[in-house]
């Protein structure tokens, strides 16, 4: 029966790349002369970890990183903000997560749409990605095409495409 995956895959070396991009963009800019910004990525967590002195400077830092983030061709969808916290010294600090996977929540909107819609397709939650099968060719590309339709903010990724 034919089939295909739906994954949400990041590649950390991309990411990486960036966050670094970030770090010699910030040494060489007037406006961040002399200041503590600094910017790193920790793999084991999927998390980049922000800090600077103020909001102007965190903004900033949000705006090169979706900027290096699209100059290495990956999607800013990916990031999840997380809040704005105050460091000591009056400094600003911000955790942001690289999202890996399909969560659960997300799964089941795409299954109940999948559902909804009255294709012959069955999708099945298979830990944090989705496989979609069917009788024909033109029904899988059909759910794939629903499922582009969704607008959902997360970067998708369609591949194992087997006849």
């Amino acid at each position: 029966m034919p089939s295909f995956d739906i994954v949400s895959k990041t590649d950390l070396a991309e990411v990486n790349n960036a966050v670094q991009g970030v770090l010699r963009e910030v040494q060489t800019r007037f406006d961040f002369k002399g200041s503590k910004s600094t910017m790193e990525l920790k793999e084991k967590e999927n998390e980049i970890h922000i800090h600077t002195e103020d909001d102007t400077k965190l903004a900033q830092l949000q705006e090169m990183l979706k900027a290096y983030f699209v100059r290495r061709k990956l999607d800013p969808g990916c990031l999840d903000w997380g809040r704005e916290e105050d460091a000591g010294g009056s400094t600003k600090r911000q955790v942001v997560k690289v999202k890996q996977g399909i969560e659960q929540a997300l799964a089941k909107q795409i299954v109940k749409a999948l559902k909804d819609s009255k294709m012959k397709v069955q999708a099945a939650i298979q830990g944090d990605e989705l496989r979609v099968s069917g009788k024909k060719l033109d029904d899988l590309q059909a759910a794939i095409a629903l499922v582009k339709g969704l607008k959902i903010e997360q970067p998708l990724q369609y591949n194992n495409f087997r006849d």
